[in-house]
């Protein structure tokens, strides 16, 4: 069969169904330095992760207080994959020199990742949660308002925790009995998932401090930030040291 052509209309379904007239209409550079555009593309590559990567999680959470693994997991399991494309999508910025970045830095201003309120989601998400960031947002009410409401509720681990809690094991290290009882293999894969989901976030954080360190060395960042120390203590934080930790004892 041929592919149907003509639909009668100024653009095609699929154009239509995606937004994808509007999508390629938001990159606007600034510079006449081509890798600016990649540089935008990228930024609005992970923007639109971080969002998925953020209902996937929140999907998680909802599962996880009504007792309903299976629905976690499977949230958990989706949001691993968004995650892979997170860390691929480093590979697009690692392409740009120096030079190249020099080129259109100036027109950045004080433009910086670390303001995305989608990125601060995640973060607050995953227990990193610092108030004084809300002040960002601090004009913009619907945004402020739903960081505040992330940052003021349990974190992604919590609401686990509170899943172990309910199955009556509390204690100082629950995880180490649900590996070690047979008894507990959902539970156990709740925690693997969860370390899938730790070591990602990592990933991420160290191609981001590679990123930088390759294409800006150890200039201060854009937004006030100290750059490469400030990104390379990030990365060397453990996500879920509670999962971590409990290797020690197994």
């Amino acid at each position: 069969m041929e592919p149907k052509l003509d639909f009668g209309e100024p653009t095609t379904p699929y154009a239509a169904y995606a937004g994808i007239d509007a999508l390629h209409s938001l990159q606007h550079p600034r510079s006449k330095e081509p890798a600016e555009r990649t540089f935008i593309v990228a930024t609005q590559v992970m923007e639109l992760l971080f969002a998925q990567l953020r209902q996937e999680w929140v999907a998680a959470q909802h599962a996880l207080r009504a007792d309903d693994l299976v629905g976690a997991t499977a949230a958990l399991r989706r949001g691993l994959g968004v995650q892979d494309v997170l860390v691929g999508s480093w590979d697009l910025l690692t392409t740009m020199t120096p030079v190249e970045f020099s080129a259109f830095r100036p027109y950045l201003g004080e433009a910086s990742g670390f303001q995305s309120f989608s990125y601060l989601h995640l973060e607050f998400l995953l227990g990193n949660k610092n108030e004084r960031l809300l002040t960002l947002y601090a004009g913009h009410p619907r945004v402020h308002d739903e960081l505040a409401e992330t940052l003021n509720s349990p974190s992604l681990y919590e609401d686990a925790e509170a899943v172990l809690a309910r199955r009556g094991l509390i204690g100082p290290e629950p995880w180490v009995t649900v590996y070690g009882d047979p008894a507990y293999a959902d539970l156990a894969l709740l925690g693997e998932l969860l370390l899938d989901v730790a070591e990602r976030v990592t990933r991420w954080r160290q191609r981001h401090l590679s990123s930088v360190k390759r294409t800006m060395g150890a200039k201060p960042g854009t937004g006030g930030s100290s750059g490469l120390n400030w990104l390379r203590k990030a990365a060397e934080q453990d996500v879920f040291p509670e999962l971590w930790s409990a290797r020690n004892a197994l």
